[in-house]
């Protein structure tokens, strides 16, 4: 078991109507504060305005249209203006993962006085953060009880998760409610973003049965409830239980003790979703089982069957290669049964780009030494095999 030091200082306010105390959260950070949200998905439900009658008696900046994968230019960096031009006193980001994300390198660039991107490149340390609170409408990344987030920079394929223990959000609202419109679509990307934000911390070297259980749990529970959703997307117990397994996903404590693993599916979709601006969740589904397949070997077989086991309940007295390439086999029909597409062709990922983004990533993100070793090859392998 690994050393560690750890601290999660999000506090989480969870159920129906928890935003109603808004204001009162609020009122701890002062009095201008920049709202931040996506593509108007919050105003059709209601919350937009509801938010704004909560906080009438409060000084508000907007930031709208934050896309997913969002932008350094101009959201980022248009934010970061507001703040600075107006002296806000704290961020609230009311939407999905991606509008807390690009809030977070909003939040740190508003203290700092030079290019932002000196702080999402790790350049430059930063030194203070705005507060950030956040209402979350969208199950999938889990940035609100994390201290990081994922920017794009269009115009060098850059997609760089950015962490810092300055971002964590200090409050998080979690209203199961206002996931009940999420398109199937997006409920099933925001499954297999959770999914992989798992399995990135089960497949390593060392681990515990504590933390094994917690993960095979939290894998079982977001399959389970995904589907109820996508049958059901009012279903509320559900809607609750995926909703926190994703809050779960990315904050460490599924792997407390454990050994790293480089998260190399995402550093691999990183490259994809920058280049081609692919839906993440989507992208992380399709290269996942193929990642498996080909790190398959003596070194990682016993994982793969622990995984198959306990998680799919596959029969443990086989030989263990022919568990393992049942559960890779379980995994990507789980993805295909709730109709993520599972060959990049289908979300207009050529070939053409194949070896340029595989060295993007072999320079970038670190993966030779990954739990099992990617080098451009693999990489390059890999997205192949996902065509």
């Amino acid at each position: 078991m690994q050393n560690f030091n750890y601290q999660t200082p999000t506090r989480l306010i969870f159920g129906k109507d928890v935003v109603e105390s808004l204001p009162e959260v609020m009122s701890g950070f002062g009095k201008k504060i920049l709202l931040t949200y996506g593509g108007g998905s919050i105003k059709k439900i209601g919350l937009y305005d509801k938010v704004k009658g909560l906080l009438k008696d409060f000084e508000i900046y907007e930031l709208a249209d934050i896309q997913p994968n969002p932008k350094y230019d101009p959201s980022v960096l248009d934010g970061v203006r507001i703040c600075k031009e107006n002296n806000v006193d704290v961020i609230l980001s009311v939407g999905g993962g991606s509008v807390l994300d690009c809030s977070k390198a909003i939040a740190a660039g508003a203290k700092y006085d030079g290019d932002p991107w000196d702080l999402i490149s790790y350049k430059v340390k930063a030194q203070a953060a705005l507060p950030i609170v956040d209402i979350i409408t969208l199950a999938a990344t889990g940035s609100e009880y994390d201290p990081g987030g994922v920017i794009s920079r269009t115009e060098t394929n850059d997609k760089i998760g950015y962490m810092d223990s300055l971002l964590y959000p200090v409050v998080s609202f979690l209203d199961p409610t206002y996931t009940f419109t999420v398109s199937k679509k997006q409920t099933a990307a925001g499954c297999a973003d959770a999914m992989n934000h798992i399995m990135e911390q089960y497949f390593c070297e060392d681990s515990t049965l504590l933390n094994d259980g917690f993960m095979e749990a939290g894998l079982k529970s977001l399959m389970v409830n995904a589907k109820k959703c996508l049958e059901n997307p009012e279903d509320y117990t559900a809607r609750a239980e995926m909703m926190l397994d994703c809050t779960y996903g990315c904050n460490g404590i599924y792997s407390l003790g454990n050994s790293p693993s480089g998260w190399p599916c995402h550093g691999m979709e990183h490259a994809l979703s920058a280049y081609y601006d692919i839906t993440h969740g989507e992208g992380l589904a399709i290269i996942t089982p193929r990642w498996m397949k080909h790190i398959l070997s003596e070194k990682t077989v016993d994982r793969f069957v622990k995984y198959g086991v306990n998680v799919f309940g596959i029969d443990a007295n086989q030989d263990k290669f022919a568990i393992a390439e049942q559960a890779i086999d379980a995994t990507y029909k789980f993805f295909e049964s709730i109709n993520i597409p599972m060959h990049l062709k289908e979300v207009g990922i050529d070939e053409s780009r194949i070896d340029e983004m595989a060295k993007h990533v072999a320079d970038n993100e670190g993966l030779e030494n990954a739990w099992a070793t990617l080098m451009q090859k693999d990489i390059a392998d890999i997205f192949r095999a996902s065509l």
